[in-house]
């Protein structure tokens, strides 16, 4: 083929899983030497895609073109054939080879007759485990390994298989801020040997000093394509990630000045295994307030919230809260204690009980209320979400997103907490759900003693709820401030 033909060329590829419309007539071209960029928040359909691509989903239809063949619908191991590599954002490595021999089997050939590597395939693994780093770590196995350096070996395994094409997943989920450049730095290797790279991530910010181009989905499809500058002032990229068109009413304006601490984060950090999650995050929470923690998926909202409530350790840091009028430590304490003690989570995931109609879901938080607190409670809830008192004896599983977001968070609500805190509790609703959801947040805030910390991707539905706002990114705090303050200081970088 010619030299300006593109190496992958995807067109017309469609995906659905019966009634759900994963991809839609996804098209885009990546030549060679260039590295695009696929983004968009979860569920957009991005993950569909590179396994259309790969060949581990079949498409309903479209063309996968490596290098000028159509491989749509081939088996994934003659994909990886034809020159299309991948590099994971888990490590998948062997762990009880050693660095070097795992760099080795990606270089053997797929036949099972040559299974012992010759003194050329040694000399080219330790030269490509040089390129990437891994020199001094050769003799070592993956379980002994730092995180990066996993993900360096992961690199290693595409370069030995030589591709055309390389797919790349959230290649800096888990570094640090010092290891993302050097690791970009590696992939920018890929674009100077001529080959192309699709790279997967959330967000723009992650990959524009990366990527030549941007291709971003929303449900499905494609809202955007150009460069990152250009996909990042895009009306219906920012509306995605930063909500729109919903108008809440104005928050009456609190004093901090006095406010008693309810909680307080000091310097917490969190590993999944050896990946970052969150890197010494502090955080405080006054008596009353409404915060609300802002970042785009992946940052670490979660983690956060799951630390405070018990439900993941953390390696270093501090998390106190005020009880019985001292300031205690919630470390060593279960998930259960800490939500009896006032703290009460409600998941991104909900967690309903699914087989379980409206009022016993309910009930069922209502279990530690002394007697006749929990009548109360219900029919004050049933006013804050009338559906709710409507669908008493349905199933929670029959239900519409709306209706079961709304059961969440009145589940978390029966059991009167002093601190609620709400995960993305806006994501995948219908405008008008939402705007229910933020009246019934106005209830709390104006008709009771509620703390509430909120985690939203939406600015614009996270602003309106909060006294301060701070800003996740990658695992670290990175701004804090008045939401008035947000649109001039942080809203400009915020993808």
């Amino acid at each position: 083929m010619s030299n300006n033909a593109p190496l992958l060329e995807v067109s017309g590829l469609s995906k659905r899983f019966g009634g759900l419309v994963a991809a839609r007539d996804i098209g885009f071209q990546i030549a060679p030497g260039e590295i695009l960029g696929l983004i968009g928040p979860n569920g957009s359909g991005k993950s569909t895609v590179m396994k259309l691509i790969l060949g581990v989903v079949r498409p309903d239809a479209g063309q996968v073109r490596v290098d000028g063949t159509d491989v749509a619908g081939w088996p994934t191991h003659r994909i990886a054939q034809q020159g299309v590599g991948i590099v994971f954002q888990h490590s998948r490595p062997l762990h009880r080879q050693t660095v070097l021999e795992n760099i080795l089997l990606a270089l053997l050939p797929d036949s099972f007759l040559r299974l012992r590597a010759g003194r050329v395939a040694l000399d080219r693994a330790r030269a490509i485990a040089e390129s990437v780093g891994l020199s001094h770590v050769l003799g070592r196995r993956p379980g002994t390994l730092p995180f990066a350096d996993l993900r360096r070996m992961e690199l290693a395994k595409a370069i030995a298989r030589d591709p055309k094409v390389v797919l790349i997943d959230e290649p800096f989920a888990g570094l640090t801020m010092g290891e993302v450049e050097s690791f970009a730095e590696l992939i920018r290797g890929f674009r100077a040997q001529g080959r192309a790279v699709l790279l997967v991530d959330h967000n723009v910010k992650s990959v524009s000093a990366l990527v030549d181009r941007v291709f971003a989905m929303y449900l499905g499809e494609r809202i955007a394509e150009g460069t990152a500058a250009e996909v990042v002032q895009d009306p219906q990229v920012r509306e995605v990630y930063l909500g729109g068109g919903m108008t809440t009413a104005t928050r009456p304006p609190v004093a901090a000045t006095g406010r008693k601490p309810l909680l307080q984060v000091n310097d917490l950090s969190v590993l999944y295994g050896k990946a970052q999650a969150l890197d010494r995050v502090s955080l405080r929470v006054g008596e009353g307030e409404f915060v609300s923690v802002v970042g785009l998926n992946g940052a670490g909202k979660t983690t956060l919230f799951s630390a405070i409530s018990g439900l993941v350790p953390y390696q270093q840091g501090s998390i106190s809260w005020q009880e019985g009028g001292a300031t205690v430590p919630l470390a060593g304490r279960s998930p259960a204690s800490i939500a009896r003690g006032g703290i009460v989570q409600c998941p991104e995931t909900r967690e309903l009980f699914g087989d379980m109609t409206v009022r016993e879901n309910l009930d069922l938080a209502a279990q530690h209320l002394p007697p006749g607190e929990g009548a109360k409670q219900l029919a004050w809830l049933y006013e804050l979400f009338p559906k709710l008192q409507a669908r008493e004896r349905q199933t929670a599983k029959t239900m519409s997103g709306g209706e079961q977001q709304m059961l969440a968070i009145a589940r978390a609500l029966m059991m009167k907490p002093r601190l609620l805190i709400l995960d993305e509790p806006t994501l995948g609703l219908a405008p008008v759900i939402i705007e229910q959801i933020s009246r019934a947040l106005e209830v709390l805030r104006n008709t009771t003693p509620i703390t509430v910390l909120l985690g939203e991707q939406n600015v614009t539905f996270a602003l309106p709820h909060a006294d301060r706002v701070y800003v996740l990114e990658h695992g670290r705090m990175i701004w804090e401030g008045p939401p008035g303050r947000f649109a001039a200081e942080a809203g400009e970088g915020y993808l």
